[in-house]
């Protein structure tokens, strides 16, 4: 047993709780997760560590950023978001807001992405002020994450302007508890195009909307095509190369009306180090040359518009950083790896310039389902993680 408690198959009755009491709080994204980083906050004050909130333009959502230990030198962050993905339309077996143990695992929105990490950090706080640290443990929770990284963004602008910034950063988000160096970037983009309505007896007459969305999409699967077999490519990761993708298509009316309107909605989730933006250009050049050129021959009213609607950078820290080395001593292992899904890491190292992993409790592949759920197994590995922390902050 380390000094910092607890050995590495247990999980405390405080974590527990404190996970619990954070899945109660029902932070899908379009929603406020002010009585969570309220709830945060207070937590913190009661052990007399004081908070930076950073809030929305509206106010209405918050960062928190705190500090326990030594404030005049950099240290360890450890980081997550607050907000979660709606529960709309799903069958869960018990209510998603309600932390429901069965079968070894703990059921719950959030549980897995990703709450459970920030409740087992937040039940630690105890020790880790009792301790006398050496180096400080920053502690960085976000809001809208999951609509595109949005809220961590003002965060960072804050800690760009500290005389102290943190050394390193660990994300929690699920990983199994293996430390990943890298993830792709996503840039999403919304089309907008406006045709020319007309009966459909004389569709000649007319542009159609949906058919130069249809010419659009299937120029984009082309492109995907190419780059899959082309690439830039890169065999850390389960799909090796950038990706488009289109999601949604929305446009027209009647089947016996020319369309005059149609919305699409498409996704490039690239490899860190690919050109994005000359794919971009490419899909620009075709929509310009081949399609536009095309409408307004019939009407010159006509066009189409491309908009970014959000992005993300994507990660990729060397394996020989200092933050991979340490992660990898807490988590108890040797590996690294690469995942699919993006986070807020890219954003903290490119925007911050503060070297980052992932590596954190449950598995990506339970977030977002209904019955989302987290094993205790996990908990222990985190917990376990947190005491090697603990321990590594306390000796300096």
């Amino acid at each position: 047993m380390s000094r910092s408690g607890y050995s590495a198959g247990e999980i405390s009755a405080a974590g527990r709780e404190m996970i619990r009491a954070l899945v109660a709080f029902p932070t899908v994204s379009r929603e406020s997760n002010l009585d969570l980083i309220h709830f945060v906050r207070d937590t913190l004050a009661v052990h007399g560590v004081d908070s930076v909130l950073v809030h929305n333009e509206e106010g209405t959502k918050a960062n928190l950023y705190a500090t326990l230990g030594p404030t005049d030198i950099p240290g360890v962050m450890l980081s997550g978001h607050t907000d979660v993905v709606p529960v709309d339309g799903q069958d869960w077996s018990s209510d998603p807001f309600t932390l429901t143990e069965r079968d070894g695992r703990l059921y719950g929105r959030g549980t897995a992405d990703m709450k459970s990490f920030i409740g087992l950090t937040l039940a630690r706080i105890p020790q880790f002020l009792d301790r006398d640290l050496k180096t400080p443990l920053h502690l960085a929770f976000s809001y809208d994450e999951e609509v595109g990284c949005l809220g961590v963004r003002r965060l960072l602008e804050t800690l760009k302007g500290m005389a102290v910034r943190p050394a390193m950063c660990i994300i929690g988000e699920p990983t199994e508890m293996q430390v990943a160096v890298g993830h792709k970037g996503k840039r999403s983009f919304e089309v907008r195009i406006a045709g020319f309505e007309c009966h459909s007896s004389l569709a000649p007459t007319g542009v159609n909307a949906v058919e130069y969305a249809a010419e659009l999409i299937a120029f984009l699967n082309t492109l995907g095509r190419e780059i899959r077999d082309g690439g830039p490519f890169d065999d850390d990761y389960d799909v090796s190369y950038t990706t488009i993708h289109t999601g949604v298509i929305e446009g027209g009316t009647a089947l016996n009306i020319v369309p005059k309107d149609c919305r699409l909605q498409f996704e490039i989730r690239h490899l860190p180090g690919d050109d994005v933006d000359a794919i971009l250009g490419r899909i620009g050049d075709y929509a310009e040359k081949e399609l536009i050129s095309r409408m307004r021959a019939v009407r010159a009213e006509t066009g189409m518009v491309i908009e970014e609607t959000s992005s993300f950078p994507g990660l990729d820290t060397k394996p020989d950083e200092e933050v991979v080395r340490l992660a990898k001593a807490l988590a108890g292992r040797n590996d690294e790896a690469k995942v699919a899904f993006g986070t807020e890491a890219g954003l903290f190292s490119r925007n911050a310039h503060i070297p980052t992993v992932v590596c954190g409790p449950g598995s990506i592949s339970q977030a977002h389902k209904p019955d989302e759920y987290i094993t205790l197994e996990q908990l222990a590995h985190c917990d376990a993680f947190l005491g090697r922390l603990l321990d590594h902050l306390a000796a300096g």
